[in-house]
């Protein structure tokens, strides 16, 4: 097991988390995946890094420091994407269910990413 497989299981405990996943943010490959069948690991990583690379470029034109965490809310379910400085060009990835809970989701992703780092 590498040294993303233990944080990831840890987050994929709580209920109505799908998967995980460590993802290069610049090109969206996937680095570590510990998904759910059916859940398009390659695809959504793809399209999160999409996502969080635009979100840090508005953030930062906005002048608002750097992009650390989105989350984006779909009919059935949850993206989210945790970037701490400390994971360099990283993300936390984590694909849940519609009625996860928001908040433990939030808490537990930034204590794993900061173990990442």
């Amino acid at each position: 097991m590498s040294d993303f497989g233990e944080p990831l299981e840890r987050v994929n405990r709580i209920p109505g988390v799908r998967g995980s996943m460590v993802v290069a943010a610049e090109d969206g490959l996937v680095v570590e995946a510990d998904l759910m069948i059916g859940v398009p690991g390659p695809a959504v990583a793809a399209l999160v890094a999409s996502l969080f690379r635009r979100a840090r470029r508005s953030v930062a034109a906005a002048d608002f420091g750097s992009a650390a965490f989105v989350q984006v809310e779909g009919e059935s379910g949850y993206l989210f994407a945790a970037a701490p400085p400390e994971m360099g060009d990283l993300l936390l990835v984590v694909i849940a269910e519609r009625w996860v809970n928001v908040g433990l989701l939030r808490l537990e992703a930034a204590r794993i990413a900061g173990t990442l780092a």
